[in-house]
Protein backbone atom coordinates (compact mmCIF):
# COMPACT_ATOMS: atom_id res chain seq x y z
CA UNK A 1 0.00 0.00 0.00
CA UNK A 2 1.13 3.41 -0.84
CA UNK A 3 0.12 5.56 2.21
CA UNK A 4 1.28 8.92 0.38
CA UNK A 5 -0.74 8.52 -2.98
CA UNK A 6 -3.54 7.39 0.06
CA UNK A 7 -3.14 10.43 1.79
CA UNK A 8 -3.13 12.68 -1.16
CA UNK A 9 -6.07 10.67 -2.55
CA UNK A 10 -7.93 12.05 0.36
CA UNK A 11 -6.23 15.61 0.73
CA UNK A 12 -9.45 17.91 0.21
CA UNK A 13 -6.47 20.99 -1.36
CA UNK A 14 -5.65 18.43 -3.90
CA UNK A 15 -5.69 20.21 -7.76
CA UNK A 16 -8.25 18.10 -9.74
CA UNK A 17 -5.40 17.87 -12.34
CA UNK A 18 -3.65 15.60 -10.01
CA UNK A 19 -7.01 13.78 -9.01
CA UNK A 20 -7.00 12.81 -12.04
CA UNK A 21 -3.36 11.78 -12.44
CA UNK A 22 -4.38 9.40 -8.99
CA UNK A 23 -7.45 8.19 -10.87
CA UNK A 24 -5.10 6.81 -13.53
CA UNK A 25 -2.40 4.84 -11.04
CA UNK A 26 -5.17 4.28 -8.62
CA UNK A 27 -5.18 0.43 -6.72
CA UNK A 28 -8.20 -0.69 -4.81
CA UNK A 29 -6.64 1.56 -1.76
CA UNK A 30 -6.03 4.49 -3.18
CA UNK A 31 -9.62 4.42 -5.28
CA UNK A 32 -11.50 4.10 -1.80
CA UNK A 33 -10.03 7.16 -0.77
CA UNK A 34 -10.85 9.02 -4.14
CA UNK A 35 -14.06 7.37 -4.02
CA UNK A 36 -14.75 9.53 -0.85
CA UNK A 37 -13.98 13.27 -2.13
CA UNK A 38 -16.63 15.77 -2.06
CA UNK A 39 -15.42 17.27 -5.26
CA UNK A 40 -15.28 14.16 -7.47
CA UNK A 41 -16.91 15.08 -11.04
CA UNK A 42 -19.31 12.41 -12.73
CA UNK A 43 -16.80 12.03 -15.22
CA UNK A 44 -14.26 11.14 -12.61
CA UNK A 45 -16.81 8.94 -10.62
CA UNK A 46 -16.79 6.81 -14.12
CA UNK A 47 -13.31 7.03 -14.89
CA UNK A 48 -12.40 5.53 -11.28
CA UNK A 49 -15.10 2.70 -11.14
CA UNK A 50 -13.54 1.81 -14.87
CA UNK A 51 -10.05 1.50 -13.37
CA UNK A 52 -11.10 0.11 -9.96
CA UNK A 53 -14.27 -1.95 -10.31
CA UNK A 54 -14.55 -2.72 -6.70
CA UNK A 55 -14.97 1.20 -6.02
CA UNK A 56 -17.94 1.53 -7.53
CA UNK A 57 -19.87 0.44 -4.84
CA UNK A 58 -18.72 3.39 -2.69
CA UNK A 59 -19.10 5.37 -5.68
CA UNK A 60 -22.53 4.67 -5.73
CA UNK A 61 -23.42 4.86 -2.17
CA UNK A 62 -22.31 8.28 -2.49
CA UNK A 63 -24.30 9.35 -5.02
CA UNK A 64 -21.14 9.89 -7.69
CA UNK A 65 -23.17 7.37 -10.29
CA UNK A 66 -26.20 6.66 -12.14
CA UNK A 67 -27.69 3.57 -13.59
CA UNK A 68 -26.33 4.77 -17.05
CA UNK A 69 -22.90 4.44 -15.70
CA UNK A 70 -23.56 0.73 -14.94
CA UNK A 71 -23.83 -2.77 -16.19
CA UNK A 72 -25.27 -4.95 -14.21
CA UNK A 73 -24.04 -7.79 -16.38
CA UNK A 74 -20.36 -6.92 -15.48
CA UNK A 75 -20.91 -4.43 -12.40
CA UNK A 76 -22.70 -6.29 -10.22
CA UNK A 77 -22.23 -5.13 -7.03
CA UNK A 78 -22.15 -1.26 -8.05
CA UNK A 79 -25.82 -2.22 -9.59
CA UNK A 80 -26.77 -3.90 -6.17
CA UNK A 81 -25.60 -0.64 -4.52
CA UNK A 82 -27.60 1.66 -6.55
CA UNK A 83 -30.57 -0.54 -5.72
CA UNK A 84 -30.09 -0.51 -1.99
CA UNK A 85 -30.01 3.08 -2.59
CA UNK A 86 -32.75 3.41 -4.69
CA UNK A 87 -31.16 4.81 -7.65
CA UNK A 88 -30.82 2.10 -9.68
CA UNK A 89 -32.84 0.15 -12.59
CA UNK A 90 -35.73 -2.08 -11.09
CA UNK A 91 -35.37 -3.73 -13.98
CA UNK A 92 -31.96 -4.97 -13.13
CA UNK A 93 -33.50 -7.41 -10.34
CA UNK A 94 -34.68 -9.93 -13.00
CA UNK A 95 -30.56 -10.13 -14.01
CA UNK A 96 -29.35 -10.36 -10.22
CA UNK A 97 -31.88 -12.65 -8.60
CA UNK A 98 -31.01 -15.55 -11.29
CA UNK A 99 -27.06 -14.76 -10.39
CA UNK A 100 -25.46 -17.98 -9.13
CA UNK A 101 -23.80 -16.28 -6.54
CA UNK A 102 -25.84 -16.53 -3.19
CA UNK A 103 -24.38 -13.07 -1.46
CA UNK A 104 -25.67 -11.17 -4.89
CA UNK A 105 -28.94 -12.79 -5.17
CA UNK A 106 -29.41 -12.02 -0.98
CA UNK A 107 -29.06 -8.25 -1.62
CA UNK A 108 -31.69 -7.65 -3.87
CA UNK A 109 -33.99 -8.93 -2.18
CA UNK A 110 -33.60 -6.47 0.94
CA UNK A 111 -34.39 -3.52 -2.02
CA UNK A 112 -37.58 -2.02 -1.95
CA UNK A 113 -39.50 -1.59 -5.36
CA UNK A 114 -38.57 -4.40 -7.33
CA UNK A 115 -40.81 -6.10 -9.88
CA UNK A 116 -43.60 -8.40 -8.86
CA UNK A 117 -42.17 -11.05 -10.84
CA UNK A 118 -38.83 -10.52 -9.60
CA UNK A 119 -39.97 -10.74 -5.78
CA UNK A 120 -41.77 -14.25 -6.62
CA UNK A 121 -38.31 -15.00 -7.54
CA UNK A 122 -36.54 -14.90 -4.77
CA UNK A 123 -39.33 -16.08 -2.51
CA UNK A 124 -38.95 -19.22 -4.31
CA UNK A 125 -35.35 -19.48 -4.61
CA UNK A 126 -33.70 -22.50 -2.98
CA UNK A 127 -31.37 -21.13 -0.57
CA UNK A 128 -33.30 -20.07 3.10
CA UNK A 129 -31.15 -17.10 2.92
CA UNK A 130 -32.73 -15.22 0.03
CA UNK A 131 -36.23 -16.20 1.54
CA UNK A 132 -35.27 -14.82 4.86
CA UNK A 133 -33.53 -12.03 3.53
CA UNK A 134 -36.89 -11.00 1.54
CA UNK A 135 -38.96 -11.64 4.45
CA UNK A 136 -37.29 -9.45 6.30
CA UNK A 137 -37.87 -6.12 4.61
CA UNK A 138 -40.56 -7.19 1.90
CA UNK A 139 -44.23 -5.54 1.89
CA UNK A 140 -47.11 -6.04 4.05
CA UNK A 141 -48.68 -9.15 1.45
CA UNK A 142 -45.57 -10.54 0.60
CA UNK A 143 -44.65 -11.21 4.48
CA UNK A 144 -47.96 -12.82 5.22
CA UNK A 145 -47.94 -15.50 2.40
CA UNK A 146 -44.03 -16.09 3.65
CA UNK A 147 -45.60 -16.21 7.18
CA UNK A 148 -46.71 -19.97 6.50
CA UNK A 149 -43.06 -20.90 5.01
CA UNK A 150 -41.90 -24.34 5.62
CA UNK A 151 -38.43 -23.13 6.54
CA UNK A 152 -38.16 -21.82 10.65
CA UNK A 153 -35.68 -19.64 9.71
CA UNK A 154 -38.45 -17.88 7.09
CA UNK A 155 -40.65 -17.30 9.78
CA UNK A 156 -38.25 -16.12 12.39
CA UNK A 157 -37.46 -13.12 9.62
CA UNK A 158 -40.89 -11.86 9.17
CA UNK A 159 -41.67 -11.90 12.56
CA UNK A 160 -39.06 -9.42 12.72
CA UNK A 161 -40.56 -6.88 9.48
CA UNK A 162 -42.33 -4.08 11.15
CA UNK A 163 -44.77 -3.93 7.66
CA UNK A 164 -45.93 -7.95 8.76
CA UNK A 165 -49.46 -7.07 9.69
CA UNK A 166 -50.24 -7.39 13.36
CA UNK A 167 -52.49 -10.13 12.83
CA UNK A 168 -50.02 -11.88 11.38
CA UNK A 169 -47.77 -11.31 14.07
CA UNK A 170 -49.95 -12.19 16.62
CA UNK A 171 -50.21 -15.66 14.85
CA UNK A 172 -46.64 -16.17 14.28
CA UNK A 173 -46.25 -16.59 18.33
CA UNK A 174 -48.96 -18.25 19.57
CA UNK A 175 -48.87 -20.93 17.43
CA UNK A 176 -52.10 -20.48 16.20
CA UNK A 177 -51.57 -19.53 12.90
CA UNK A 178 -50.18 -21.55 10.21
CA UNK A 179 -49.16 -25.32 10.52
CA UNK A 180 -45.46 -25.91 12.25
CA UNK A 181 -42.54 -25.13 10.41
CA UNK A 182 -40.94 -28.52 8.21
CA UNK A 183 -37.36 -27.46 8.77
CA UNK A 184 -34.68 -24.90 10.32
CA UNK A 185 -30.95 -24.53 9.98
CA UNK A 186 -30.10 -26.90 12.74
CA UNK A 187 -31.98 -29.94 10.98
CA UNK A 188 -30.46 -28.97 8.03
CA UNK A 189 -27.44 -29.49 8.81
CA UNK A 190 -27.28 -32.04 11.95
CA UNK A 191 -29.12 -35.24 13.00
CA UNK A 192 -31.98 -34.11 15.51
CA UNK A 193 -32.11 -34.22 18.36
CA UNK A 194 -28.86 -31.85 18.51
CA UNK A 195 -27.97 -29.04 20.32
CA UNK A 196 -24.36 -27.04 19.25
CA UNK A 197 -21.98 -27.16 21.76
CA UNK A 198 -21.32 -23.21 22.46
CA UNK A 199 -17.42 -23.97 22.26
CA UNK A 200 -17.83 -25.82 19.29
CA UNK A 201 -14.30 -26.31 17.32
CA UNK A 202 -15.65 -26.98 13.68
CA UNK A 203 -14.15 -24.42 10.97
CA UNK A 204 -16.92 -25.11 8.73
CA UNK A 205 -19.81 -24.70 11.90
CA UNK A 206 -21.87 -21.52 10.81
CA UNK A 207 -24.55 -23.00 13.80
CA UNK A 208 -24.41 -20.35 16.23
CA UNK A 209 -23.83 -20.70 19.72
CA UNK A 210 -26.60 -23.11 21.33
CA UNK A 211 -29.08 -23.26 18.42
CA UNK A 212 -30.86 -26.43 18.83
CA UNK A 213 -33.62 -29.19 17.42
CA UNK A 214 -35.52 -31.95 18.84
CA UNK A 215 -38.27 -31.92 15.90
CA UNK A 216 -39.35 -28.97 16.90
CA UNK A 217 -37.14 -26.31 15.85
CA UNK A 218 -36.79 -25.06 19.09
CA UNK A 219 -34.27 -22.48 19.38
CA UNK A 220 -35.54 -20.66 15.88
CA UNK A 221 -38.74 -20.83 17.17
CA UNK A 222 -37.46 -19.08 20.42
CA UNK A 223 -35.72 -16.54 18.40
CA UNK A 224 -39.02 -15.94 15.99
CA UNK A 225 -40.57 -15.01 19.24
CA UNK A 226 -38.04 -12.51 20.47
CA UNK A 227 -38.06 -10.89 17.35
CA UNK A 228 -41.96 -10.67 17.17
CA UNK A 229 -41.78 -9.11 20.93
CA UNK A 230 -39.08 -6.91 19.78
CA UNK A 231 -41.30 -5.47 16.65
CA UNK A 232 -43.60 -2.36 17.88
CA UNK A 233 -45.95 -3.84 15.44
CA UNK A 234 -46.82 -6.77 17.11
CA UNK A 235 -50.12 -6.20 19.52
CA UNK A 236 -50.28 -6.24 22.83
CA UNK A 237 -52.75 -8.77 23.72
CA UNK A 238 -50.48 -11.18 21.98
CA UNK A 239 -47.03 -10.09 23.55
CA UNK A 240 -48.28 -10.33 27.32
CA UNK A 241 -48.88 -13.47 27.64
CA UNK A 242 -45.16 -13.86 27.77
CA UNK A 243 -44.74 -11.95 30.66
CA UNK A 244 -43.65 -15.48 32.79
CA UNK A 245 -42.07 -17.06 30.10
CA UNK A 246 -38.96 -18.98 31.42
CA UNK A 247 -36.83 -17.78 28.94
CA UNK A 248 -34.97 -14.71 30.42
CA UNK A 249 -34.25 -12.66 26.74
CA UNK A 250 -38.03 -13.19 25.77
CA UNK A 251 -38.49 -11.39 29.14
CA UNK A 252 -36.31 -8.45 28.50
CA UNK A 253 -37.80 -8.25 25.54
CA UNK A 254 -40.93 -7.47 26.34
CA UNK A 255 -39.85 -5.57 29.44
CA UNK A 256 -38.14 -2.65 26.54
CA UNK A 257 -41.77 -2.43 24.86
CA UNK A 258 -43.56 1.05 25.55
CA UNK A 259 -47.14 -0.40 25.30
CA UNK A 260 -46.64 -3.01 28.54
CA UNK A 261 -49.79 -2.50 30.80
CA UNK A 262 -49.41 -1.06 34.26
CA UNK A 263 -49.93 -4.74 35.67
CA UNK A 264 -47.51 -6.78 33.70
CA UNK A 265 -44.98 -4.02 34.47
CA UNK A 266 -45.28 -4.16 38.00
CA UNK A 267 -44.53 -7.76 37.45
CA UNK A 268 -41.67 -7.39 35.84
CA UNK A 269 -40.50 -4.93 38.64
CA UNK A 270 -39.89 -8.03 40.50
CA UNK A 271 -38.04 -10.05 38.33
CA UNK A 272 -35.38 -12.63 40.19
CA UNK A 273 -33.30 -11.55 36.71
CA UNK A 274 -31.31 -7.94 37.30
CA UNK A 275 -31.48 -7.34 33.09
CA UNK A 276 -35.26 -7.48 33.25
CA UNK A 277 -35.27 -4.77 35.99
CA UNK A 278 -32.68 -2.99 34.02
CA UNK A 279 -34.48 -2.99 30.71
CA UNK A 280 -37.91 -1.94 32.59
CA UNK A 281 -36.62 1.02 34.54
CA UNK A 282 -35.03 2.91 30.81
CA UNK A 283 -38.73 2.01 29.55
CA UNK A 284 -40.30 5.84 29.16
CA UNK A 285 -43.59 4.37 29.64
CA UNK A 286 -43.31 3.28 33.23
CA UNK A 287 -45.17 5.48 36.03
CA UNK A 288 -42.96 7.39 38.47
CA UNK A 289 -44.74 5.22 41.22
CA UNK A 290 -42.78 2.24 39.89
CA UNK A 291 -39.69 4.56 38.46
CA UNK A 292 -39.49 5.70 42.56
CA UNK A 293 -39.67 1.73 43.61
CA UNK A 294 -36.83 0.74 41.17
CA UNK A 295 -35.16 3.75 42.78
CA UNK A 296 -33.89 1.76 45.95
CA UNK A 297 -33.35 -1.49 43.23
CA UNK A 298 -29.82 -3.58 44.54
CA UNK A 299 -28.87 -3.92 41.08
CA UNK A 300 -26.23 -1.58 40.05
CA UNK A 301 -27.72 -1.40 36.05
CA UNK A 302 -31.44 -1.28 37.41
CA UNK A 303 -30.31 2.26 39.43
CA UNK A 304 -27.89 3.16 36.44
CA UNK A 305 -30.55 2.86 33.42
CA UNK A 306 -33.36 4.20 35.47
CA UNK A 307 -30.90 7.77 35.77
CA UNK A 308 -31.19 7.45 32.14
CA UNK A 309 -34.70 7.05 31.70
CA UNK A 310 -35.83 10.56 29.85
CA UNK A 311 -39.09 10.51 31.78
CA UNK A 312 -37.46 9.66 35.13
CA UNK A 313 -38.64 12.42 37.88
CA UNK A 314 -36.07 14.99 38.67
CA UNK A 315 -35.85 14.10 42.48
CA UNK A 316 -35.40 10.64 41.72
CA UNK A 317 -32.36 11.44 39.32
CA UNK A 318 -30.68 13.55 41.86
CA UNK A 319 -30.96 10.79 44.50
CA UNK A 320 -29.56 8.09 42.07
CA UNK A 321 -26.77 10.51 41.25
CA UNK A 322 -25.74 10.20 44.67
CA UNK A 323 -25.92 7.24 45.17
CA UNK A 324 -24.81 5.40 42.39
CA UNK A 325 -22.20 5.86 40.18
CA UNK A 326 -23.77 7.02 36.57
CA UNK A 327 -20.37 8.26 35.07
CA UNK A 328 -20.28 11.55 32.87
CA UNK A 329 -22.57 10.85 30.18
CA UNK A 330 -25.56 13.61 30.08
CA UNK A 331 -28.85 11.93 31.19
CA UNK A 332 -31.59 13.07 28.84
CA UNK A 333 -33.55 14.17 32.47
CA UNK A 334 -30.90 16.54 32.76
CA UNK A 335 -30.37 17.73 29.03
CA UNK A 336 -34.74 18.26 29.05
CA UNK A 337 -34.32 20.74 32.44
CA UNK A 338 -36.33 23.40 32.41
CA UNK A 339 -34.67 26.76 33.42
CA UNK A 340 -35.88 26.83 37.17
CA UNK A 341 -35.01 23.48 37.42
CA UNK A 342 -31.38 23.90 35.95
CA UNK A 343 -31.20 26.61 38.66
CA UNK A 344 -32.25 23.76 41.17
CA UNK A 345 -29.38 21.16 40.07
CA UNK A 346 -26.84 24.53 39.91
CA UNK A 347 -27.27 25.10 43.95
CA UNK A 348 -27.50 21.13 45.24
CA UNK A 349 -25.09 20.79 47.63
CA UNK A 350 -24.17 16.89 46.09
CA UNK A 351 -21.07 17.23 43.22
CA UNK A 352 -22.15 14.73 41.45
CA UNK A 353 -25.53 16.22 40.75
CA UNK A 354 -23.68 19.58 39.72
CA UNK A 355 -21.31 17.26 37.21
CA UNK A 356 -24.15 16.21 35.67
CA UNK A 357 -25.81 19.64 35.06
CA UNK A 358 -22.33 20.45 33.90
CA UNK A 359 -22.36 18.50 31.02
CA UNK A 360 -24.95 20.84 29.30
CA UNK A 361 -23.24 22.74 26.49
CA UNK A 362 -25.82 25.83 26.44
CA UNK A 363 -26.00 26.79 30.29
CA UNK A 364 -26.80 30.28 31.08
CA UNK A 365 -23.77 32.28 31.60
CA UNK A 366 -24.09 32.94 34.99
CA UNK A 367 -24.65 29.14 36.33
CA UNK A 368 -21.78 28.09 33.70
CA UNK A 369 -19.89 30.80 34.94
CA UNK A 370 -20.42 29.67 38.94
CA UNK A 371 -19.90 26.03 37.81
CA UNK A 372 -16.62 27.05 36.10
CA UNK A 373 -15.64 28.16 39.93
CA UNK A 374 -16.50 24.95 41.76
CA UNK A 375 -14.84 23.28 44.06
CA UNK A 376 -14.63 19.88 43.16
CA UNK A 377 -12.48 18.61 40.19
CA UNK A 378 -15.53 16.48 38.92
CA UNK A 379 -17.40 19.49 38.52
CA UNK A 380 -14.56 21.09 36.60
CA UNK A 381 -13.86 18.38 34.19
CA UNK A 382 -17.41 18.37 32.89
CA UNK A 383 -17.50 22.14 32.73
CA UNK A 384 -13.84 22.64 31.09
CA UNK A 385 -15.54 22.03 27.32
CA UNK A 386 -18.49 24.46 27.69
CA UNK A 387 -18.09 27.44 25.24
CA UNK A 388 -17.86 30.58 26.47
CA UNK A 389 -15.31 29.88 29.00
CA UNK A 390 -13.09 33.02 29.26
CA UNK A 391 -8.91 32.02 29.26
CA UNK A 392 -8.45 33.36 32.83
CA UNK A 393 -11.12 31.36 34.07
CA UNK A 394 -9.43 27.61 32.08
CA UNK A 395 -6.58 28.62 33.32
CA UNK A 396 -7.97 28.99 37.02
CA UNK A 397 -8.92 25.60 36.70
CA UNK A 398 -5.86 24.61 35.47
CA UNK A 399 -3.73 26.34 38.55
CA UNK A 400 -6.44 24.49 41.02
CA UNK A 401 -6.45 20.84 39.97
CA UNK A 402 -3.59 20.79 37.47
CA UNK A 403 -3.45 17.30 35.73
CA UNK A 404 -7.21 15.89 36.33
CA UNK A 405 -8.50 18.54 34.37
CA UNK A 406 -6.08 19.11 31.87
CA UNK A 407 -6.96 17.62 29.10
CA UNK A 408 -10.85 18.50 29.01
CA UNK A 409 -9.37 22.60 29.05
CA UNK A 410 -7.78 21.48 26.18
CA UNK A 411 -11.39 20.55 24.45
CA UNK A 412 -12.67 23.65 25.17
CA UNK A 413 -13.62 25.10 21.32
CA UNK A 414 -12.72 28.53 22.70
CA UNK A 415 -9.22 28.11 24.56
CA UNK A 416 -6.66 30.37 22.93
CA UNK A 417 -3.81 29.39 21.31
CA UNK A 418 -1.66 30.58 23.65
CA UNK A 419 -3.11 28.18 26.60
CA UNK A 420 -2.51 25.37 24.37
CA UNK A 421 0.78 25.98 23.99
CA UNK A 422 1.20 26.08 27.66
CA UNK A 423 -1.18 23.10 28.22
CA UNK A 424 1.43 20.85 25.93
CA UNK A 425 4.55 22.40 28.08
CA UNK A 426 3.02 21.11 31.77
CA UNK A 427 4.61 19.44 34.02
CA UNK A 428 4.17 16.19 34.31
CA UNK A 429 2.70 16.32 30.83
CA UNK A 430 -0.59 14.64 30.41
CA UNK A 431 -0.52 12.76 26.99
CA UNK A 432 -4.56 12.47 26.46
CA UNK A 433 -3.88 16.53 26.53
CA UNK A 434 -1.47 15.86 23.74
CA UNK A 435 -4.14 14.39 21.51
CA UNK A 436 -6.80 16.85 22.08
CA UNK A 437 -4.24 20.03 21.47
CA UNK A 438 -3.60 18.50 18.04
CA UNK A 439 -7.23 18.29 17.05
CA UNK A 440 -8.10 21.85 18.48
CA UNK A 441 -9.01 24.19 15.64
CA UNK A 442 -6.89 26.88 17.67
CA UNK A 443 -3.62 25.11 17.95
CA UNK A 444 -0.88 27.08 16.80
CA UNK A 445 2.29 25.74 15.20
CA UNK A 446 4.41 25.80 17.95
CA UNK A 447 1.95 23.72 20.29
CA UNK A 448 1.19 21.04 17.33
CA UNK A 449 5.19 20.95 17.36
CA UNK A 450 5.07 19.77 21.45
CA UNK A 451 2.32 17.47 19.96
CA UNK A 452 5.00 15.28 17.73
CA UNK A 453 6.20 14.38 20.59
CA UNK A 454 3.59 12.05 21.29
CA UNK A 455 2.75 9.25 19.40
CA UNK A 456 -1.34 9.32 19.41
CA UNK A 457 -1.09 13.11 18.97
CA UNK A 458 1.52 13.46 16.24
CA UNK A 459 -0.73 10.86 13.91
CA UNK A 460 -3.81 13.19 14.39
CA UNK A 461 -1.22 16.74 14.16
CA UNK A 462 -0.15 15.24 11.31
CA UNK A 463 -3.17 16.28 9.47
CA UNK A 464 -3.53 19.92 11.11
CA UNK A 465 -3.48 22.95 8.50
CA UNK A 466 -1.49 24.80 11.59
CA UNK A 467 1.50 22.65 11.32
CA UNK A 468 4.23 24.29 9.71
CA UNK A 469 4.60 22.88 5.73
CA UNK A 470 8.10 21.97 6.43
CA UNK A 471 7.48 19.57 9.52
CA UNK A 472 4.55 17.94 7.39
CA UNK A 473 6.82 17.47 4.45
CA UNK A 474 9.15 15.30 7.04
CA UNK A 475 6.49 13.29 7.88
CA UNK A 476 6.08 11.96 4.92
CA UNK A 477 9.10 9.85 5.81
CA UNK A 478 7.75 8.46 9.54
CA UNK A 479 7.86 5.78 10.28
CA UNK A 480 4.65 5.22 11.34
CA UNK A 481 1.69 4.61 8.36
CA UNK A 482 -0.73 6.61 9.95
CA UNK A 483 1.35 9.83 10.00
CA UNK A 484 2.56 9.31 6.74
CA UNK A 485 -1.53 9.16 4.98
CA UNK A 486 -2.29 11.97 7.71
CA UNK A 487 0.76 14.19 6.85
CA UNK A 488 -0.46 13.17 2.99
CA UNK A 489 -3.70 14.32 3.24
CA UNK A 490 -3.25 17.74 5.50
CA UNK A 491 -4.45 20.47 2.97
CA UNK A 492 -1.35 22.73 4.24
CA UNK A 493 0.91 20.33 2.08
CA UNK A 494 2.83 22.75 -0.37
CA UNK A 495 1.18 22.17 -4.17
CA UNK A 496 4.76 21.66 -5.18
CA UNK A 497 5.42 18.99 -3.24
CA UNK A 498 1.80 17.15 -4.30
CA UNK A 499 3.15 17.77 -8.00
CA UNK A 500 6.26 15.86 -7.64
CA UNK A 501 4.59 12.78 -5.10
CA UNK A 502 1.75 12.36 -7.81
CA UNK A 503 3.08 9.91 -10.33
Amino acid sequence: MNHVLCGLAANTALPPELVDRLIAVADADIASDLAGRADLSRAQAVALCSRVQESGVRLAHEGRLTAADVDPETQPDTALALLDEGAGNPEWGRLLAADPVVERREKPAACSGLPSDVVKTLAADWDVRIVAELARWTTPDVATGLAGHPHAEVRRAVAGNEATPPAVLAALISGEGPPPAQRCLVCDREKTPFTHDPQCARLDCELPPGASCDGSHESTVHDMRHAALRNPATPTEAVVAFVDHPSMLLRRALAERPDLPPEVSRRFAVDPVPGVRADLAENPAIDDALMRALADDQGHDVRFRLAHNPNVPLDVLIHLAATTRLGAALPPRIATASAAEVEELARSTEPAVRMLLAGRRDLPAGIRDALAGDPDAKVLKSIAPHPGLSEAQLRAMVHRHKVRVLAKVATNPDAPGALLEDLTRHEPPVQKAFREVARHRRATPQALLACLTDAQARRIAAGHPALPPPAIVELLTDDDWQVVEAAAGNPSLPRAVMLDLVP
